[in-house]
């Protein structure tokens, strides 16, 4: 079973709750799921910044709990039913952390132990990390559809340490290939830095 959870919260509400950025928001989904300080996280969440205020968005295979500073009002949950995934075309929405892996090398040419992730900066790029996906979540995308809108970066605090992610918003048309892989990369996300509100596949039945 997958909930969709449908958070709004005016900038007023989520300033005074001290939601700063996304490390602060993910702590904040997290206080949907009460009772569960050493378990893996398996939701996944999208911010977005709208005219009225924040939407936060949690797609669960638990049934989140209303935290007491969330107002009734500001709360919206629904199960997703299991047809909505057995269609076959879909508008979609993917805010990702698109990267590569990079190595050094050491000063007699040897690849170093530890090697590090940079973002990925090209159209070119950035489609063909779709593609890859995309291939990997047992879907296809239309490539003439898809607009790759760069959202720069994002600065975070974890535990005293600063960090910074660079987000990009993928948009266009996809078709399902392999029914089962889609689901799974629905409920898993898609890329990395999804604990930073990265990697949930917002999708839209298409006729």
């Amino acid at each position: 079973m997958t909930h969709l959870t449908q958070i709004d919260l005016p900038y007023e509400l989520a300033a005074t709750l001290r939601l700063r950025d996304s490390y602060d928001w993910h702590q904040h989904a997290w206080q949907c799921f009460p009772g569960r300080p050493k378990d893996t996280r398996d939701f996944l969440t999208r911010l977005e910044d709208r005219p009225e205020g924040f939407r936060l968005l949690i797609v669960s295979p638990h049934e989140p709990t209303r935290p007491d500073r969330c107002p009734p009002d500001s709360w919206r949950n629904r199960t997703i039913p299991e047809g909505y995934f057995g269609r076959t075309r879909y508008a979609f929405q993917l805010r990702a952390n698109p990267t590569k892996k990079v190595t050094s090398l050491n000063p007699d040419g040897s690849p170093k132990k530890n090697s590090r992730r940079v973002p990925l900066r090209t159209r070119e790029e950035l489609l063909a990390w779709l593609q890859r996906k995309s291939e990997q979540g047992g879907f296809r995308v239309d490539l003439e559809t898809v607009r790759t809108i760069p959202q720069g970066l994002e600065r975070f605090t974890k535990a005293g340490a600063r960090g910074t992610h660079t987000a990009v918003e993928f948009r266009g048309v996809l078709e399902v290939t392999d029914p089962a892989a889609f689901h799974a990369a629905f409920t898993r996300g898609i890329g990395s830095a999804k604990a930073f509100g990265f990697g949930l596949l917002v999708i839209v039945p298409l006729q």
